[in-house]
């Protein structure tokens, strides 16, 4: 379908001018090309062409505006030309002159002409044949031909359009051979450059063009592209490109893409560990408790200490969790945290509250963790109640290969932000509410007959009794708990209508609910099948969104085969894990949620699951209407079937549900029959097992046939047989009935479709970026397009949907949701390309791919319909293997865009094995290929059913269907026939999986081609193999008509193998390609001939294993045979016999090339068989040529070669994508002329190694320079291109020297000013922190300089995300604004590029300035009087990472040896390294440009690498610094570890065993170490954490290893880190034995750099940069002395402006390193901060190494003065007098100390809640200022080896109490007072309020640190009956901080004890009144309070007397009576 513009003319113009058209249809426009200097007409003759997909509208318009151009501003618009197509929709052309009309909708003189055609998609309008119309010259689009519009698509079809063959009815399918031809012609030409190939198949060869000559300029090479544009003035960024691909996916394609990846994923057990840290508690409700948290994640429990009394228990407890289970599994599991309440060994305790999540929604997570997060406690028993605290605890999920970038630790005092930072997802509310999720299971049906126990069997031989073998129920299990329904007892249908009720939190944090058919049975109950909904899926949480829903659908479950034996291998796949390679059952059920209003008292408060019944599904209408499905099928090949199945016959069985089956037979028509019971209402079995021979219909309804006839296979060769379908190809059909639902699946199938034709573009794209073709961000844009009209395509087509009846609720919202997600998504792609430029190119990337989840996510139906179509290989009536097919993929519509993408296409399969069967290398080989054809549709659509097969062949029917014509036919015998010749261009393969044990492997390639197969020859030993070999495929015959063949051949499948002396060959990857076709009446010759070599990815299971190099083509033989085919004339090998080569016009150019090779050393070689390497030897070898190194004498000696530099010349291609790999070699020479493989290594890019000699032009210098990447730096060539001028680096013009102290430490000012701002607009008493005093020199040591710094590091981390945040913001504003702003952002870009070019003298133009602006900033303070604290770079990474492994001339080569493992389990990349080499690669196109050779001091002998340092050995002091360790993993049972360091360096071996830090996973080390090493032989640091265990060995926690001799000889220099600062005395002492000076000058001297000279002013002139810094120093007695060495220092730090030989140089820093342990790979064991700095022998010594030592925490005393209390409540009613009263004492501790609390005396009975107490508590503490930390040592328990050291928070707890004598005190309330940060106490009681516990953040804090002594009313709060807070009382203290020695100068008593007494409390004597006045009080107590109990009390006394007396008395009465006395 398509609409055709011709513009021909415009007449009528005004003036002359530069005219331009456009013409716009259904959002897409095509400009014309520019027309110059035109007068009054222009005849513009192009031809636009618009694919549509939807039928065209009689009402929709085109529009065609005419513009003045102008190059400059902005075009001018002439008038506008508006049609309404209804007339094209009719007639089918239409031919047009008409005016233009303007802004004013005025007509004016100007008149356009043109022609329209339209091809519907109903094919009701005719074929061309209007021969000018198809001759147009040229056609543009946006600048580019987007959508090929090229007019050959016009041409092929009137050439072609006309002979489709006359049997077929459908006209579709000639639409689709129409709109085939010559769709490629763009792409050919682009992509024919390209090398690599994502598989390019569904790609099609462009068409045999004849007149190709007039149509040359269709395509455009992207340079005229360029011009054109400019000359349009379309700015380039602008200019979109259609795809590469992407139109010609649907070409008559009647073939669709196979999937590449073979391997199941799913199912397969991976390793996970689940890391929790309970950090701590606050607000937990309840009074005075002692809390425990308990983990739990799935099964497994861990619990932490027990906190006493205190309700913000702190913890910071690390607990690790190691599971090895399938993914499914792992993301299901639910981490639940609980914290209870006073549990010890006799009870369980109480729980206060818990939070559930599933391991799923961490995974989700950035960095798969929550770091620092608050997790929302409720009580799933009450419903009712409100929150029951927060759980502070970071959670990651570390899957293998996941590492986890843990934010870094230092001291946290980042602000208590419980709300900003709660543990949710994104998107998810706080306030989360309880809800009811209904869970409805009506009926199932189809289930397989299950019971096989053997009882049961005996039964029925017995008995014979029929009766169904299945007792089913269904169990659903939701976050964490399960429901079941009840057991319908022997039924194959049973029928439940029951509901199962959870209760839940709204949304929940569990994202997926399962839902599992189970069989009941006495000995253990087994899944029948398993289905998983997930809540994402069913519901939408926008602003428009609705709450999960379900159904009633019904859902199909999957599993193993049905075939009912005793056991079941795959019993797992019926439980959910794996593909379920079996139809099981279907289950009607539905899903409801309500949240539930709390606040209702009649609500259930329990959160236990409940099962009741449910009414059944009233109106069959929302399940859908019962409708008969047709589906056909025909096997046109099944060839590549494994050979252990070779010999017996074999079929295939198709089945659909349980129609075809067979074992259950569902095959028989259905009888609709009335179930019994019911009040009449009809409910329907939908599948009966009817077991009455099949009735024949009236039309002579047919049969299905499920399965085709058993045939024996043919040999193909060694490894694969196939079957002879030749001619004649069976077929099957089937008849089922389901639900018609198939809207749901069209829907899918047209957001599918969008999705498929973005991940092509994306493709495209990276395709483009990787191989460096111009312009990818011009695909990018085309690709934007694409999507946008298809998504605004899909909101008009499913707009139709809106009224469909039979729709569930999920049906209606979610179709809602999709257009508006499609809608919004369009316009996002609109904006989106209007901001692709070249640079914003790789973000915009990201988020288009962004895109394409979404559309997969919105692409995916929850609710199923038609069951998946299985297709299984039968062997002798045994299932192999098998393939399922969707069945949405094959459903038929009349819209195009709503067919499933294989529908009537022939689609390839590989046959896999089931379940477990395909893990691993088993379920890489292929059990069979098959080219299968399947429709699937209503049965009264089915006349089409045959119209996508290729033509040319005649049904073959059953006897009952010969004269039907509409009968589905058994055969097919095809009469047409084509040959063919295959050639395969086997050139070379790279990067190939090892298969031996060498690490190499013996590669051959095996390429299969229909049924015959070819090998290329074996290579022996290598990754790379260069075939160089034409493989010919005579006699091919193939099936069909010549055309289709051409258009769509079949694909080749190419598989390597790896040749074994013995046994067979191993798999090592498959790849496929499709054939370029040539047929028998076209030219051999450009641009399709010959062809192009590719690259296609090799795939090993899923995972890729190297790139083939190749190409193909099919060649037709004609009526005159082969010899009119081209002939093969390669250049014949002599030495290689029979075989031939790759012909001339295919394989790749060469050209001369030398590789020059560093060869430096080896090192850490292992054992090869258990020998020594003893005399080692590299072998370099690329493209059949090669060097030797010398051969290393005495590898223990000295592992350096002698040699260093050799060369050799070798022919490469000139394309650089083809160049071959480069292999490196070690072997080992033994005696008698052994040689022993040790290992090898390919180079598998020589890219970064080749040098590109620098343009003459001096700007450009710097460009090369990124390019030359370290050659450069060898061979400074410093002098030779210089720019001219000088360049002033540093910052300001001349200033007087006093100010010159704050620059050089400028960058760290600002932002130390900017924090300090910051605080003061933080929390309001934040303020008076700022004031606080600088500390002297005295008191600062190296930790101060790390705190400050990791200060600083988390500032600028804030300040990224805040960047990256606002950045975000803009974007979507940008978005929401559309296109406005980003012509004033292109223009200005524009300006800034001029502007940098000005800038060109500058190495970083944009960041000098940057930093410029940053140090002359005006508003700098002077800051003398306060010293800032220096800084050192904290890296929160390794390193290397920073430096680029220090590789900037010397490279490390790992090198391999062993087998690549299979599975997870097998061998890693790590245990295969053997050893590395370490050397450099130069390569260079002969001949180099004599200025290099006749540089001054050339050596020859070095060729490139001039300037390298000799490898002798050399004497090296090592002095590694530990830092501190984070989060290391635990060793021991209780959680935690005893960590120590152990250092290993060559022979020596450090272990500091005895300064073990007990129970700590978060250890502060402080200690350096000093090592004397020799590099090389010993240059490889092992830093390893050791666990100490009393008993038995230690444990390895975690080790990482450093690679010292790179960083040694590095030009990064990585010796010393050089600092921010030069001083020479203090904290911050120079470290390095040479000063900046010294090491300044010999930069210089090594580099051939000009200087440095140092002038006057404090000046230094280094080549053409110009420094400026302060030139004094004050030594320790503060005596100011002249020196140069900051202004050196400056020149240091900026080191990387130096033209050419400038590099960035390490500055004094602390990397992080990441502790591995070999045992579990990939999986971080915990972290390392350390540095290493390295001396020279040779040199003078440095200085003693710095303290690092951890500091000692000091020791304090806290005096807390407890003076008063008052309104505290009163709890007591006094005994005789009734009055309320308490007696008041309060108990104080600091926390962790608890068991040192202490209390005052008892104020008794106080009336008013005044007390008074005078009373001193005395706390002595040791505290670390720097972290804000106490710290306490104690023992855990009684038997504690040793004293744990804590760090928590400085905490004070006041609690007041009720004192009783007999029972246990009353808890009255608490604060507690954090002394860093507490609020200001109220001058009065008054004054004292709740505001200052809830409302922290308004008020004024202060620290008790800094104030020392602070007096004032705090209020006591405890929680009442609803959870509020409320006050219980007041207190008046006294705080007051001393240091250890002011304590002991001015001691003071505890209590009112001596020395410093404090006087007697004055207490009034009310307590004591009755006893003054007894009598009142008796009178009292009887007439008033207990009045009426003595009234009672005598009452009832009465009572019991009278009743004794009856009972006394009774018996003789009776007597009496009786005996009548």
């Amino acid at each position: 379908m398509a609409l055709l513009l011709q513009l021909r003319t415009v007449t009528g113009l005004r003036g002359k001018a530069d005219r331009i058209a456009k013409a716009v249809f259904r959002g897409l426009s095509f400009y014309t090309r520019v027309l110059e200097n035109c007068e009054d007409e222009a005849r513009f003759d192009e031809t636009f062409r618009w694919p549509v997909a939807s039928n065209i509208d009689g009402n929709e318009i085109l529009e065609i505006q005419v513009f003045n151009y102008s190059k400059v501003f902005t075009n001018r618009l002439i008038g506008t030309f508006q049609m309404v197509l209804q007339k094209v929709v009719e007639e089918g052309q239409v031919e047009v002159t008409d005016t233009l009309i303007d802004d004013n909708n005025s007509a004016i003189q100007t008149s356009i002409s043109i022609e329209i055609r339209y091809q519907a998609l109903d094919g009701t309008v005719g074929a061309w044949n209007d021969k000018e119309f198809l001759e147009t010259p040229s056609v543009h689009s946006e600048g580019d031909g987007r959508y090929p519009l090229e007019t050959d698509s016009l041409l092929s079809s009137h050439r072609q359009g006309l002979d489709i063959s006359p049997g077929k009815s459908n006209q579709q399918s000639a639409e689709r051979s129409f709109r085939s031809k010559g769709k490629e012609k763009t792409k050919e030409h682009k992509a024919g450059k390209g090398v690599f190939s994502a598989m390019k198949l569904g790609k099609t060869r462009p068409s045999k063009d004849d007149h190709r000559k007039q149509d040359e300029p269709a395509v455009l090479e992207a340079e005229d592209l360029d011009r054109k544009a400019l000359l349009r003035g379309l700015e380039p960024d602008t200019i979109s490109l259609a795809s590469v691909t992407a139109v010609t996916t649907n070409v008559s394609n009647k073939r669709s893409k196979p999937d590449i990846k073979m391997e199941p994923s799913a199912g397969r057990p991976m390793d996970y560990q689940v890391s929790i840290t309970i950090i701590e508690a606050r607000q937990l409700v309840g009074l005075n408790m002692d809390p425990v948290v308990c983990v739990e994640v799935g099964e497994e429990k861990k619990y932490t200490s027990m906190k006493e009394s205190t309700n913000c228990p702190y913890y910071n407890e690390y607990f690790v969790f190691d599971f090895h289970v399938p993914p499914d599994v792992m993301f299901d599991k639910i981490i639940k945290l609980s914290v209870i309440h006073s549990k010890n060994l006799l009870r369980s305790g109480t729980l206060v509250g818990s939070f559930k999540m599933d391991v799923g929604t961490v995974y989700t997570q950035p960095e798969h963790q929550f770091y620092h997060k608050w997790a929302i406690l409720s009580d799933p028993e009450d419903l009712t109640a409100g929150l029951k605290g927060y759980l502070k605890c970071d959670i990651a999920v570390v899957g293998k290969g996941d590492n986890i970038k843990t934010p870094h630790k230092a001291n946290e005092t980042e602000e208590d932000d419980i709300e900003g930072n709660l543990l949710l997802p994104d998107g998810v509310p706080p306030e989360r509410q309880w809800a009811r999720f209904y869970i409805k299971i009506y009926r199932a049906e189809g289930l397989p007959r299950m019971n096989t126990s053997i009882m049961a069997n005996v039964k029925k031989a017995l008995i014979g009794e029929n009766k169904d073998l299945v007792d089913p129920y269904v169990q659903v299990v939701f976050a964490g708990q399960k429901g079941k329904t009840s057991i319908q007892k022997s039924s194959y249908e049973p029928l439940w209508n029951e509901q199962i009720i959870f209760t839940e939190m709204f949304p929940p944090l569990c994202k997926r609910i399962k839902i599992q058919i189970r069989d009941s049975d006495k000995v253990n109950d087994v899944a029948i099948g398993t289905h998983f909904i997930d809540l994402r899926k069913i519901s939408n949480e926008g602003d428009k969104g609705f709450l999960p829903t379900f159904g009633p659908a019904w859902v199909n479950m999957y599993g193993s085969t049905r075939n009912y034996t005793l056991m079941d291998e795959h019993q797992e796949l019926n439980e959910g894990l794996g593909e379920g390679v079996s139809f099981r059952a279907r289950l009607l059920m539905s899903l409801a949620v309500e949240i539930l209003d709390t606040t209702n008292p009649e609500i259930n408060s329990s959160t236990e699951v409940q099962v009741e019944q449910a009414t059944s599904v009233a109106d069959q209408n929302c399940t859908g209407k019962m409708e008969e499905f047709f589906l056909f099928g025909a096997f046109l090949e099944a060839t590549m079937i494994d050979r252990k199945i070779g010999d017996k016959p074999i079929n295939f069985e198709v089945t659909i549900g349980n129609y075809g089956n067979q074992i259950d037979g569902m095959s028989k028509p259905i009888l609709w029959r009335k179930k019994e019971g019911g009040d009449g209402n009809e409910e329907e079995s939908e599948l009966l097992q009817n077991s009455s021979e099949d009735e024949g219909d009236e039309d002579g309804e047919m049969v299905s046939v499920s399965s085709s006839q058993p045939m024996k296979p043919l040999v193909t060769d060694r490894n694969y047989f196939h079957l002879p379908y030749f001619e004649k190809k069976p077929c099957i059909y089937i008849k089922s009935w389901w639900q018609d639902q198939r809207r749901r699946l069209y829907n899918a199938n047209i957001m599918d479709k969008i999705a498929d034709k973005l991940e092509e573009g994306l493709n495209d794209v990276q395709e483009m970026i990787k191989t460096e073709k111009p312009h990818p961000e011009r695909r990018l844009r085309g690709v934007l397009e694409e999507l946008s009209s298809g998504c605004l395509h899909f909101v008009t087509l499913a707009d139709k949907d809106q009224h469909h009846s039979s729709r569930t609720r999920l049906d209606r919202e979610r179709l809602k949701s999709c257009m508006r997600e499609l809608e919004n998504m369009g316009q996002q792609a609109t904006t989106l390309r209007s901001q692709v430029k070249k640079n914003t190119m790789k973000d915009k990337l990201k988020l288009v791919q962004n895109f394409l989840q979404k559309l997969r996510f919105l692409a995916d139906e929850p609710q199923h319909t038609i069951p998946d179509v299985f297709i299984w290989m039968l062997s002798n009536n045994k299932r192999i293997a098998y393939a399922r097919v969707p069945s949405k993929d094959i459903l038929y519509s009349i819209v195009d865009e709503e067919m499933g993408k294989d529908c009537a296409k022939v689609k390839t399969i590989f046959l896999k094995l089931p379940g477990k069967r395909g893990f691993g290398p088993a379920g890489w080989t292929v059990q069979a290929k098959m080219e299968i054809y399947l429709w699937l549709g209503l049965n009264k659509q089915r006349k089409d059913f045959l119209s996508g097969l290729p033509c040319g062949f005649e049904e073959k029917k059953t006897a009952r269907g010969q004269n039907l014509p509409s009968f589905p036919p058994i055969s097919l015998l095809y009469t047409k026939k084509q040959v063919f010749q295959l050639r395969a261009h086997m050139y070379q393969a790279r990067s190939l999986f090892a298969a031996d044990s060498s690490g190499l492997s013996d590669p051959f390639a095996r390429v299969f081609f229909i049924s015959q197969s070819q090998c290329t020859e074996v290579l022996n030993e290598t990754l790379c193999p260069t075939w160089d070999q034409l493989l010919v495929f005579d006699n091919v015959e193939l099936y069909g008509e010549a055309h289709e063949m051409r258009d769509d051949p079949p694909i080749i499948v190419i598989e390597i193998y790896d040749q074994d002396t013995v046994g067979k060959a191993d798999f090592m990857g498959r790849t496929f390609a499709k054939p370029v076709v040539k047929m028998s009446d076209e030219q051999y010759c450009p641009p399709r001939f010959p062809p192009q070599l590719e690259y296609y990815q090799i795939y090993r299971g899923n995972s890729t294993a190297g790139d083939l190099l190749a190409a193909f083509e099919l060649l037709q033989i004609g009526p005159g045979g082969k010899s009119d085919l081209p002939p093969i004339d390669g250049p014949t090998d002599m030495d290689r016999g029979p075989i031939l080569p790759v012909p001339l016009g295919i394989r790749p150019v060469l050209s001369k090339y030398r590789v020059e090779v560093l060869f430096w050393g080896l090192r850490d070689l292992k054992r090869v068989n258990l020998a020594q390497v003893d005399r080692p030897r590299v072998d370099i070898e690329c493209a059949g040529k090669g060097v030797q190194s010398a051969l290393i004498q005495n590898y223990k000696k000295n592992p350096n070669f002698s040699t260093l530099v050799k060369w050799f010349e070798v022919d490469l291609p000139e394309n650089e994508l083809l160049h071959p790999p480069l292999n490196i070699r070690v072997v080992d020479c033994r005696a008698f002329g052994r040689y022993t493989l040790v290992g090898s290594h390919a180079v598998s890019s020589l890219r970064k190694f080749i040098y590109r000699p620098p343009d003459k032009k001096a700007q450009h210098w710097n460009m090369t320079a990124k390019h030359l990447n370290g050659y450069l730096a060898m061979t400074n060539r410093a002098h030779r291109s210089r720019p001219t001028g000088e360049i002033v680096v540093n910052m300001e013009p001349e200033v007087p020297i006093k100010k010159m102290e704050t620059m050089v430490k400028l960058e760290a000012s600002e932002e130390e000013k900017e924090r300090k701002k910051k605080k003061k607009k933080g929390g309001g008493g934040v303020g008076e922190e700022v004031e606080e005093e600088e500390p002297d020199d005295s008191m600062l040591d190296w930790w101060s300089k790390y705190f400050a710094s990791i200060e600083t590091m988390k500032e600028k981390l804030r300040q990224q995300e805040a960047a990256a945040a606002e950045a975000e913001e803009k974007e979507e504003m940008e978005m929401a604004e559309g296109k406005q702003v980003v012509n004033k952002r292109g223009s200005m870009a524009g300006k800034g590029s001029k502007a940098q070019a000005k800038n060109k003298e500058k190495s970083k133009a944009p960041k000098d300035d940057k930093k410029k602006k940053q140090q002359s900033a005006p508003e700098l303070p002077e800051k003398k009087n306060k010293p800032r604290i220096d800084e050192l770079k904290v890296f929160n990474k390794e390193l290397e990472t920073e430096f680029d492994n220090f590789e900037d001339w010397l490279h490390t080569f790992n090198l391999l040896r062993g087998k690549i493992g299979d599975n997870d389990d097998n061998a890693t990349e790590e245990e295969r390294i053997v050893g590395r080499f370490k050397g450099s690669i130069c390569v260079y196109k002969m001949p180099l440009p004599d200025d290099i050779t006749k540089e001054a001091g050339y050596d020859p002998n070095f060729g490139m690498f001039q300037g390298i340092p000799s490898n002798d050995p050399i004497n090296v002091l090592v002095r590694v610094y530990v830092v501190r360790a984070t989060d290391l993993h635990p060793a021991d049972i209780n959680g935690k570890a005893d960590p120590y360091i152990a250092i290993k360096l060559g022979k020596t071996d450090i272990k500091d065993k005895e300064n073990y830090i007990s129970k700590q996973l978060n250890p502060v080390f402080g200690k350096s170490f000093d090592i004397e090493a020799t590099f090389p032989m010993e240059s490889m640091l092992t830093v390893a954490v050791y666990d100490w265990d009393l008993v038995g060995t230690d444990d390895l926690i975690g080790e990482t290893k450093i690679d010292l001799e790179n960083r040694y000889y590095s030009k990064h220099r990585a010796t010393c880190g050089v600092s921010q600062n030069y001083s020479i005395h203090g904290y911050n002492t120079w470290r390095d034995p040479m000063k900046p000076s010294q090491i300044l000058s010999k930069l210089c001297k090594d580099g051939k750099v000009d200087g440095p000279h140092y002038g006057p002013g404090g000046r230094v002139k280094v080549a053409n940069r110009v420094f400026t810094g302060p030139t004094e120093i004050e030594d320790e007695n503060g005596q100011k002395k002249q020196t140069d060495e900051h202004l050196a220092l400056a020149v240091l730090r900026h080191w990387e402006d130096i033209p050419w030989a400038g590099c960035k140089l390490v500055p004094e820093h602390v990397e992080t390193r990441p502790l591995l342990n070999p045992d579990k790979p990939g999986i971080e064991q915990g972290r390392l901060e350390m540095w290493v700095d390295m001396f020279p022998m040779d040199m003078p010594a440095p200085g003693p190494a710095i303290d690092i030592s951890p500091r000692k925490p000091k020791k304090y005393e806290l005096r807390v003065i407890v003076w008063n209390t008052d309104e505290v409540i009163l709890e007591d009613d006094d005994y005789f007098t009734g009055e309320k009263s308490s007696d008041i004492f309060v108990r104080g501790w600091l926390k962790g100390q608890q068991e040192d609390k202490q209390d005052t005396d008892v104020h008794y009975h106080s009336l008013t809640g005044e007390g008074n107490f005078n009373w001193r508590y005395i706390f002595p503490f040791d505290y670390l200022m720097a972290e804000e930390k106490i710290v306490i040592s104690k023992k855990e328990s009684m038997f504690s080896w040793d004293e744990t050291e804590y760090k928590i928070p400085a905490r004070l707890t006041l609690q007041v109490w009720d004192a009783d004598h007999f029972s246990a005190d009353d808890f009255l309330g608490a604060i507690e007072l954090d002394l860093n940060r507490f609020p200001r106490g109220a001058k009065t009681s008054k004054q004292c309020s709740l505001e200052m516990v809830t409302n922290e953040a308004e008020l004024p804090m202060i620290s008790i640190f800094k104030q020392k002594r602070v007096k004032g009313w705090w209020p006591f709060v405890a929680r009442d009956e609803n959870d509020e807070l409320e006050i219980t009382g007041k207190v008046e203290a006294e705080l007051h901080l001393l240091t250890a020695e002011e304590a002991e100068k001015s001691p003071a008593g505890l209590a009112r004890n001596e020395p410093d007494p404090l006087e007697k409390p004055n207490r009034p004597d009310t307590s004591f009144i009755w006893f003054l006045n007894p009598l009142k009080s008796i009178k009292y107590l009887i007439c008033t309070r207990y009045k009426w109990l003595i009234i009672k009390i005598v009452l009832a006394l009465l009572l019991l007397v009278m009743v004794a007396l009856f009972l006394y008395s009774m018996p003789g009465y009776m007597v009496k009576k009786l005996l009548g006395a």
